[in-house]
């Protein structure tokens, strides 16, 4: 294992997940793989955020940009202590320090994918009518590109979580309580990671009001009813 954990911690270690190389790096406690996630979050999830935020204006961006990390790096944190408790109860043998090594991967691996789902989201930006006073929440414009970016988001957790499973099988030793695993991480990602989204709102804005890093509407309401309110309208407006 000494071996492994000589490995260059790159993008293309990442976006391969390749078990032995993973569980290496957990286990030597590599200080340049943690900043390596670090800096993949801030610039992968910071570059798509400040493309959701130039629907508004350049401030927006600016601050979408430094809102979208902090809302996975907070989330990784929360995460990686209830993950910690709740892999022993499954099945999973893992130390707290393992669980939050893990689930800052699984981000990392999540910010690389928005970064690189950026050119798409830019693209629906451009042609999506601009964020005016006149534009409201029922508006198709509106709720057409929020439910995008919010399945762009939604799509890049899902498959981060995914390319630890082999990671998870080797721990477990059955693909069984690996998957059982798996689900309950991204229940407590979905949970956890949607309040925080929905205090800091990195992608869904007020057009009658002036641009804020957090205005104080932001603390009513929820996400899922957001969300389903936007679809709803979509579907049988």
């Amino acid at each position: 294992m000494q071996a492994i954990s000589t490995y260059p911690v790159s993008i293309g270690h990442f976006l391969r997940a390749d078990a032995n190389t993973i569980h290496g790096w957990i286990m030597a406690r590599r200080l340049q793989m943690t900043w390596f996630c670090v800096v993949a979050i801030i610039v992968g999830a910071g570059g798509y955020g400040a493309v959701l935020g130039a629907w508004r204006e350049p401030l927006q961006a600016l601050y979408t940009g430094i809102k979208l990390p902090l809302v996975i790096l907070l989330t990784t944190c929360g995460n990686g202590l209830l993950n910690g408790i709740l892999a022993p109860l499954l099945g999973l043998n893992v130390s707290f320090r393992q669980s939050f090594a893990i689930v800052l991967m699984t981000f990392a691996i999540a910010a690389l994918i928005l970064g690189a789902l950026s050119p798409v989201a830019l693209f629906l930006v451009w042609n999506t009518p601009a964020l005016t006073a006149s534009t409201r929440p029922a508006s198709a414009e509106y709720q057409i590109l929020q439910l995008s970016l919010a399945v762009f988001i939604a799509y890049a957790g899902i498959m981060g979580n995914l390319h630890i499973m082999p990671l998870l099988r080797e721990y477990t030793g059955s693909v069984r309580v690996a998957r059982r695993v798996l689900l309950a991480w991204l229940a407590g990602n979905l949970l956890l990671g949607s309040k925080i989204c929905w205090v800091l709102r990195p992608f869904i804005w007020d057009p009658v009001r002036p641009v804020e890093f957090i205005g104080p509407e932001y603390f009513c309401g929820s996400f899922f009813e957001t969300v389903f309110q936007a679809a709803w309208h979509l579907i049988f407006r």
